[in-house]
């Protein structure tokens, strides 16, 4: 049960009704608010407190209040004697309950595998299940160990007869090959297959898509049957593959061998798919590489040759004037006067390289390429990926690739005339006349290596659309898997949530009357805008003036040094572990084996240095420098077998929750639903698939996207590559952050929308608030004909297409519902509504629904000075948030040293999380100081604009790490109960204070 409550929730639950007051007319003194409080607590939990304390002060103080006794009657309540039992006993005959019994148990048990434990594994949401399920049976739950121990032996019940069902379906060869996964394969190696099948791949090149083919061989010999793993949630079987990858080949090895074979076959399932999954992104990458260094390379050799003739039109103009009037003079006598040789030859070399050679040069660069380095493994490769179309519009593509596959081994330079070779939609453009060739007697022939390219490049460009998909895949699977598949039975359920009319056409009129009202407002107050004006130049230009400069607030400066004058040089490791005692995070962490036999004090100790040194990016190794207790093993130990991404998310999500809680209204003020995301670049480790060369910051590295409130709490983060969607990861963030923050209003940058954007961002119920950087070539559309807005005339275009939304409103329901649901990752399903799939009737109606969604923006935007400096100032928090990671991860020169994507994930989630964590004292300690006598009343309202938690002066990062988990800060005790093991500290630390 919660412990903070507030007065209209204490008048709603905890309020004794005139009934109940009957019950109380035959009690006096302790045992009157010790029945009450039993009542009303089994009236809401339908079970009885363990001890006192799990009664809410709060609610004791108000059930005192009604009947009339002493709030110290609660601690003279007797809770062991006959007296309590008697009150239970009236307790349970009044709402009908009975106490639970050994068969009780047993059904229990029962009723948990059959309908709980295939979908569900952590213990607090299975326990909430056994007590709603006890709760509809009328029967008391048994006690706190007893249910911990019915609980446990249902798990174990499930797990055995689940890998007895699941073995009895492997044939002797497969168990076999299985098991052979955990043995040498010869005297001489050092490492088992399984190794090998752990292991990430390397960059995009020959070497390792040998490699992942070779995996994916080993994998596919095994011949798991299909199936395995239905009925059972996903989640439960990653974390059969989470035990796989860390556990030691002896620890495997010990297992019974139906749990031994279950694990296995759950580990080679999922890395099968992950295995295809990371195929088709080289096949991607490595299409990609021939065109690009190709294009490169051809630009560098023309650039060479390059020599721009200045004043070639006139120089032109007289060298034809001359030969007209001397037609029959030697071109040496007439021409050459006017322009010499040398000129002569520099206009040849400039056509050249801006003419058609350029694209038969490339072509042929392509070509060669292709011939002599990546063919040979990219058709293995197309001869290992089973490729499918729900489509018939992209069935050339299937068909093409039957072709290449056809005459894979042939050295024939032309397709045989007989063979159908299908060319629309495969060969387009430029590549026309360097792939069909035509001879003397007019027929057409097919260069087969020039078509292979054409063939791979549109492969590629169906690929990244998901309109081709990859059989047995799990990112690039069919895209209607992607859908939920109930959605025609659950349509009503689906619109509620995502609260929209069931009507196209009632969802369609409310956003027409908002572009009338947005727009009528921004025309009706253009004449008074002195900040925007509306131009006709280049077909219309919109000129927006800066925001006016704000001052510095007067007072945050001396705020700062107060902070360090009070905790001067504090340790940012001590900050880190001050949150964890205060809040508890590291309950979160969780060993990914069956057991646990580390003391959580130990553990409480070595996961705050283990995550530390993954958060500051200085290493575990240096963390385990100068401790007492603790070696570098030890710390290697806990961050294989405690530390995954889902654990270091549940951490993050609970700092975030207790900071919003802590939070003082009259400081901070009331509870924001705004939130500002962006990326930042960081160096990282190139020899994998996710490290990119940044278009706009340069270097290698990958992206991290943050999404950070107004005042500098980040409730979710992501690892992204530099190429990836930054429309995706906001939409990914919104959807996903789990806090109890309610995201309603989202600042981006100009990456961060496209009006796809907009309209998921309309049907999914927040508001898109980028600020753009063109804003001048923005455009505005009509809602209708009917009013003419003269004055936004040189910035109007056409009408938006109602009809096509309404078509496409139900399709665009089911797409945006998939977002919410999380039924497949966010990129995926946008990646199909880009510019290459501009044809598709979705793709159309969302870029219409955009567009009207953008109008509203920006009429509002332009309009009004407030809501651009509220854009602005939400941003700022960001950048912000982004300077402060370098403060943080100055470990290796803020470079991610690991070539695995997991590794660079929870080095960025630890990040997360130790920057959150000073964010959350930090606030606390400002609101002690703002407490002193010389602070309250100082702050004006400039001061509070510009007040943030994110400061950093006061604390060191750097030097030796000592962690002493009995030294604390001279802080406040929480105004909630810690949950760590920290809390017996705490308690030392209220009594030596008081």
């Amino acid at each position: 049960m919660k412990r903070d409550w507030t007065q209209d929730e204490l008048i709603e639950h905890w309020t004794l009704a005139p009934g109940e007051l009957v019950l109380l007319m035959n009690k006096s003194g302790p045992g009157r608010l010790g029945f009450s409080a039993l009542l009303k607590f089994f009236q809401a939990e339908a079970r009885f407190p363990a001890t006192k304390t799990d009664v809410p002060t709060a609610a004791v103080d108000y059930l005192a209040l009604q009947t009339k006794t002493a709030q110290t009657a609660w601690a003279e309540y007797d809770w062991q004697g006959r007296t309590i039992k008697y009150h239970r006993a009236e307790i349970r005959a009044l709402w009908g309950f009975r106490e639970a019994a050994a068969e009780d148990g047993e059904a229990l048990m029962v009723w948990l595998c059959g309908e709980v434990l295939s979908q569900e594994r952590h213990p607090e949401l299975i326990q909430e299940a056994a007590l709603q399920r006890l709760r509809e049976l009328r029967i008391e739950p048994p006690t706190a160990d007893r249910m911990e121990r019915l609980i446990r032996s249902a798990l174990r019940n499930f797990e055995d007869d689940f890998s007895r069902r699941l073995s009895a379906q492997l044939s002797p060869e497969t168990k076999e090959r299985l098991d052979a996964l955990l043995e040498l394969t010869s005297p001489e190696l050092v490492r088992v297959p399984l190794h090998e099948l752990r292991a990430d791949p390397g960059p995009a090149s020959i070497e390792t898509l040998e490699e992942e083919l070779a995996k994916l061989s080993l994998l596919r010999d095994l011949h798991l049957p299909p199936g395995l793993f239905d009925g059972l949630a996903p989640r439960i079987v990653e974390s059969y593959r989470r035990r796989v990858a860390v556990e030691e080949v002896f620890e495997l090895k010990r297992h019974p061998k139906p749990l031994r074979l279950t694990l296995l076959s759950a580990f080679c399932h999922l890395r099968t798919r992950e295995l295809i999954d990371t195929l088709s992104d080289l096949l991607i990458d490595m299409v990609h590489r021939v065109a690009h260094r190709a294009e490169v390379r051809v630009e560098r050799e023309l650039i060479a040759d390059f020599k721009r003739v200045s004043g070639k039109n006139s120089l032109l103009f007289q060298i034809a004037e001359a030969s007209l009037d001397h037609p029959d003079s030697a071109v040496k006598d007439v021409v050459y006067p006017i322009a010499s040789e040398a000129t002569l030859r520099e206009l040849v070399k400039e056509f050249k390289a801006t003419g058609p050679a350029y694209r038969q040069q490339l072509h042929t660069v392509m070509r060669s390429a292709y011939r002599s380095h990546y063919r040979a493994m990219l058709i293995r490769l197309l001869g290992t990926l089973e490729f499918r179309s729900g489509n018939e519009l992209h069935r050339p593509v299937l068909d093409a690739l039957a072709i290449v596959k056809k005459y894979a081994g042939s050295r024939l330079q032309i397709y045989p005339q007989d063979e159908f070779v299908p060319t629309a939609g495969i060969v387009r453009g430029p590549w026309q006349e360097t792939v069909i060739e035509r001879v003397s007697d007019g027929t057409e022939r097919v260069n087969r290596l020039a078509y292979e390219v054409c063939v791979l490049l549109a492969l590629r460009e169906r690929l990244r659309s998901k309109e081709v998909w990859v059989e047995g895949a799990d990112r690039y699977r069919n895209p209607d898997q992607d859908l939920p598949g109930d959605f025609e039975s659950e349509r009503p359920a689906y619109y509620a949530a995502l609260r929209l009319p069931s009507s196209a056409d009632s969802f369609l009129a409310g956003v027409q009357r908002e572009m009338h009202e947005a727009l009528a407002a921004f025309h009706d107050g253009l004449a008074t805008n002195e900040s925007v004006r509306l131009l006709n130049k280049e077909g219309g230009w919109i000129s927006l003036s800066p925001l006016p400069v704000q001052q510095e607030p007067a007072n945050l400066a001396a705020l700062k040094a107060r902070m360090l004058e009070r905790w001067p040089m504090t340790s940012l490791l001590d900050v880190f572990k001050e949150a964890d005692l205060r809040i508890g995070f590291t309950d979160a962490f969780r060993s990914a084996t069956a057991w646990e036999n580390l003391d959580r004090e130990v553990v409480q100790e070595r996961l705050l240095l283990t995550l530390y040194g993954l958060g500051s990016n200085a290493g575990i190794k240096r963390m385990s420098a100068g401790q007492a207790r603790t070696n570098y093993k030890d710390l290697l130990y806990v961050r294989r077998r405690y530390v995954t991404k889902d654990q270091l998310r549940a951490a993050i999500r609970e700092v975030v929750n207790a900071t919003l809680t802590e939070r003082s209204p009259a400081i901070w003020g009331e509870g924001t639903t705004a939130c500002a995301s962006d990326s930042k670049k960081f160096g990282a480790w190139d020899q994998n698939l996710m490290t990119e060369w940044h278009a706009r910051y340069g270097g290698r590295g990958v992206m991290i996207y943050w999404h950070v409130d107004r005042k500098s709490t980040c409730i979710y983060s992501q690892l992204k590559r530099c190429s990836s969607s930054e429309v995706a990861a906001m939409v990914e963030g919104v959807l996903r952050h789990c806090t109890d923050m309610t995201v309603e209003r989202q600042y981006t940058d100009s990456h961060g929308q496209s009006e796809v954007a907009f309209a998921f961002c309309k049907l999914l119920g927040f508001e898109l608030l980028p600020r753009l950087k063109a804003i001048h070539s923005q455009r505005l559309y009509r809602p209708d004909n009917t009013v003419a807005y003269p004055n936004l005339a040189p910035v109007m275009s056409r009408t938006i297409d109602w009809d096509l939304i309404a078509q496409q409103y139900d399709q665009l329901v089911k797409y945006a519902t998939a977002l919410r649901l999380g039924t497949a990752d966010t990129e995926d399903i946008l990646r199909r509504f880009n510019r290459t799939n501009v044809q598709h009737p979705v793709y159309r109606a969302l870029s219409e629904l955009g567009k009207a969604v953008k109008t509203i923006f920006l009429c509002r935007y332009l309009h009004s000075m407030e809501l651009r400096r509220e854009i602005n100032e939400g941003l700022n928090v960001i950048e912000s948030w982004n300077s402060a990671n370098d403060f943080i991860f100055f470990g290796k020169g803020g470079e991610m040293a690991s070539n695995r994507a997991d590794d660079q994930e929870l080095s960025m989630l630890s990040l997360h999380l130790v920057q959150l964590s000073l964010v959350y004292v930090n606030t606390l300690m400002i609101q002690q100081v703002l407490a002193e006598p010389a602070w309250q009343n100082r702050l004006n309202a400039d001061d509070r604009r510009g007040l943030t938690p994110l400061v950093y002066g006061h604390v060191n990062p750097y030097g030796s790490f000592r962690l002493d988990l009995n030294s604390r800060l001279p802080i406040d005790p929480p105004r909630f109960g810690p949950k760590s093991v920290g809390t017996q500290m705490l308690l030392r630390y209220d009594q030596q204070t008081a």
